[in-house]
C-alpha cells in the first residue's frame, strides 16, 4: 500500500417524499440548548484551527446579522420541503421547524462558512455515497456531526467529518496510530461512513431510523422499537435518547438551508480550501515540511489537506 497526500493544484483562488406529521411532540422532549451550545462549540474550534493562517477570515466571523432573513410561514416552509424532492423524507413539524429556524436565522454566518467548505467536502461525500447507491442527501449529515470541521472533536471522544469513534471506526478500517487517524481523512472516513449507512439501513430499512442509529447507535433504536411497539422514528421518538430526539431534526433543518441558501439571502463566504487538489503517493516517511519545501506549497495548506497525519508526519509503509 501507499500513502496518499492530498496537494492543491493550478493557483490558490477562489475558495470558495416531504410528509407532515401530526405527532404531538414539544419542544420540552429535545434538549435544543446542548445542540446550540456544541454546534457554537465547532464554530469556535474551526475558527482557533484556521485564523493564524488565513488572514482572509472576516473579522465578523461570530456576528450573526438576521436583517437580510426572510421569513417564511408553515404553509410555504411545508412547501418548500416538498419541492426539495428528496429521497429520505423531510418532514415538517414543530420541532424541525425549530432547527430550520437554527439554521436559516440562528446561525447564518456559520452556514455562510460552511457552505464555502462544502465545496471541496461535498464532492467526497457524493462520490461515497454514490459508490454505494445511497441517497445524496446524506451528505448533510457532517454539517450536523462536525460543522465540516475534520478535526472535530466530540465530548464522546468521536472524531473527524463523520464523527466515529474509536470502536466503529477499527470496525470500518479506519487506521488509528500515533502518527495517522483515518477517522480524519476526507477520502476514508466517508468511505466509512457510507458503508456505516449501508448496513444501517439495510437493518431497520429506514432511512430516518438509520441516521438516528448512526447517532445513537442500533441497539438504543431496537430498545425504542421494543419498548414503543412502533416502527418509524416520529412513532418511537419519546422513547429515543434525548441527543437523538434532536438529530433527524438538526439533519432536516440542515439540509433546508443549504438547498435554499439563495432563498434564505445567505451568501457562502469564500474560506482556505482551495478549488483544485490532486493527489500522491508515497512510501516512506516524510514530514509535511519536506512535502511543502519540495512542490513550494505552504505548511498550513498541506496541514489542512491532511488533517490524519496527527503529528505532521506520513509514516512509512511497513
Amino acid at each position: 500500500m501507499r500513502r496518499i497526500i492530498i496537494l492543491m493544484i493550478l493557483i490558490f483562488s477562489a475558495w470558495l417524499l416531504p410528509a407532515q406529521t401530526d405527532t404531538n411532540i414539544t419542544s420540552a422532549d429535545i434538549d435544543f440548548k446542548e445542540f446550540e451550545s456544541f454546534t457554537d462549540s465547532l464554530l469556535h474550534l474551526w475558527y482557533k484551527q484556521n485564523a493564524p493562517f488565513n488572514k482572509d477570515l472576516e473579522q465578523d466571523f461570530f456576528k450573526n446579522d438576521t436583517s437580510s432573513a426572510p421569513f417564511f410561514s408553515d404553509e410555504v416552509l411545508l412547501t418548500q420541503l416538498n419541492r426539495m424532492n428528496t429521497y429520505i423524507e423531510m418532514t415538517y413539524n414543530n420541532i424541525t421547524k425549530q432547527y430550520i429556524d437554527f439554521y436559516a436565522r440562528k446561525r447564518r454566518n456559520l452556514v455562510s462558512y460552511m457552505l464555502g467548505n462544502s465545496e471541496y467536502y461535498f464532492p467526497y461525500f457524493e462520490e461515497a455515497l454514490d459508490r454505494y447507491g445511497l441517497p445524496l442527501e446524506l451528505k448533510y449529515l457532517p454539517v450536523i456531526e462536525s460543522a465540516l470541521n475534520p478535526r472535530a472533536y466530540s465530548r464522546a471522544r468521536a472524531v473527524g467529518l463523520w464523527q466515529f469513534i474509536l470502536p466503529t471506526g477499527k470496525l470500518y478500517k479506519l487506521n488509528v496510530t500515533s502518527f495517522i487517524d483515518e477517522r480524519m481523512d476526507v477520502i476514508k472516513a466517508s468511505d466509512a461512513a457510507a458503508r456505516y449507512l449501508r448496513d444501517l439501513f439495510n437493518v431497520f430499512q429506514d432511512w430516518h431510523l438509520a441516521i438516528a442509529a448512526y447517532n445513537c447507535g442500533p441497539g438504543n433504536i431496537n430498545r425504542a422499537i421494543k419498548r414503543s411497539g412502533k416502527t418509524t422514528y416520529w412513532g418511537m421518538y419519546n422513547y429515543l435518547p434525548r441527543e437523538t430526539r434532536g438529530y433527524v431534526p438538526a439533519f432536516i433543518g440542515a439540509a433546508y438551508a443549504f438547498h435554499y441558501y439563495k432563498e434564505l439571502n445567505i451568501t457562502p463566504r469564500k474560506t482556505y480550501m482551495p478549488a483544485r487538489v490532486d493527489t500522491v503517493y508515497v512510501n516512506k516517511m516524510l514530514h509535511l515540511r519536506q512535502v511543502s519545501e519540495r512542490l513550494n506549497i505552504p505548511l498550513e495548506l498541506l496541514q489542512l489537506l491532511n488533517p490524519q497525519y496527527k503529528k505532521d508526519i506520513i509514516p512509512a509503509i511497513p
